[in-house]
């Protein structure tokens, strides 16, 4: 079968040949299930190590799960959650957080995939009034939906308007490997440095098979999550394999050249279609995603030898995904087969 690599999602890459070697290195012999072993606790002082001492970490299978379930443990059925209209706990997740929370989702317009203090505003309201749905947690994407990345004050801000408020900032770091690496920063300076209260920390779209984490940075918020995960259906009893993934994933610095590299070949894509005259690049290039406006036509043929997903049926406005494995070689017969399209 001829390797194919496209440009839909990063969940569509394989796993990364050290994450899959981590895998194998733990299949030998018997250890105690559901986390009680000793490569989940070694998982876990990893995670102390990138984000400090005064955490609690629990893994999950999925993103959708660490975003659900770490919203559940912070909020109650009464409680609204703000968000942007493109995020993925409003787009994405099939109702999943107002059908497990009972929480009533408030989205702001966000053409850039960010939402800012202004933005929230228009929700800042009814506290403290039965008749109204609380405002309890503002929900972010870091990098944004839109591949556009929060800079460290900007989540400052937005953590203070949050507490300033008796409210957490909950951020969404399905691709928080790809913001970091664009910041030049470390974990611990964009997340807990910064007063966010509950991160899903995303490894499957950095070259995990599966596996994601939900972080708290206020331990004494999450007495009962262990019973909210397991009611919530994500306490693996074969933990290891999980924990093993990320022990490879953050042991060294595999998930900053994962990111690095997914990152450098959406800034190459950009730039070799930059001077197309018929293609308009509508977002900053700063993670691991492009989105342009191409004409209508060409789609449907591009399609068929690289398949990727259209964001805007009415603009047509596409969006392409790199991954850790996407090569120069992918993306010169990309950018190829889109020159002989637009000719």
């Amino acid at each position: 079968m001829k390797i194919r690599r496209e440009f839909a999602s990063d969940n569509n890459a394989g796993i990364h040949p050290r994450i899959l070697k981590a895998i194998q290195n733990v299949n030998l012999g018997h250890t105690i299930a559901y986390g009680d072993d000793p490569y989940t606790a070694e998982a876990i002082q990893l995670f102390k190590k990138h984000f400090g001492d005064n955490i609690d970490v629990y893994f999950v299978f999925n993103g959708t799960a660490a975003n659900v379930l770490g919203i559940k443990a912070l909020t109650d059925s009464f409680h609204s959650i703000i968000c942007s209209d493109l995020a993925h706990l409003h787009v994405d997740e099939c109702g999943a957080p107002e059908k497990y929370t009972g929480c009533k989702l408030l989205t702001v317009p966000s053409p850039d995939g960010k939402l800012t203090a202004d933005g929230i505003g228009v929700h800042l309201h009814g506290f403290d009034f039965e008749h109204h749905a609380q405002p309890k947690m503002i929900s972010i994407t870091q990098s944004s939906e839109m591949g556009t990345v929060y800079r460290i004050e900007e989540i400052r801000k937005l953590a203070e308007l949050a507490h300033s408020l008796d409210m957490y900032l909950h951020v969404d770091g399905a691709r928080i490997a790809n913001a970091a690496a664009f910041l030049n920063c470390n974990f611990r300076e964009m997340i807990a440095d910064t007063g966010v209260d509950v991160l899903s920390f995303g490894g499957t779209k950095n070259g995990m098979m599966l596996g994601e984490a939900v972080v708290f940075f206020r331990p004494e918020l999450t007495s009962h999550f262990k019973y909210i995960r397991k009611q919530g259906m994500q306490l693996g009893s074969k933990m290891r394999f999980i924990s093993a993934q990320f022990q490879a994933l953050l042991s060294g610095d595999l998930w900053l050249k994962n990111a690095q590299h997914a990152n450098k070949m959406a800034r190459e894509l950009a730039d070799k279609i930059s001077g197309f005259s018929r293609i308009q690049i509508t977002q900053p290039v700063e993670a691991n995603a492009v989105f342009a406006i191409i004409p209508k036509e060409c789609i449907p043929v591009l399609q068929e030898k690289f398949f990727f997903y259209v964001w805007n049926e009415t603009t047509s406005e596409v969006r392409w995904m790199t991954a850790f494995d996407t090569t120069s070689e992918d993306i010169d017969a990309f950018v190829a087969e889109l020159k002989l399209q637009l000719e």
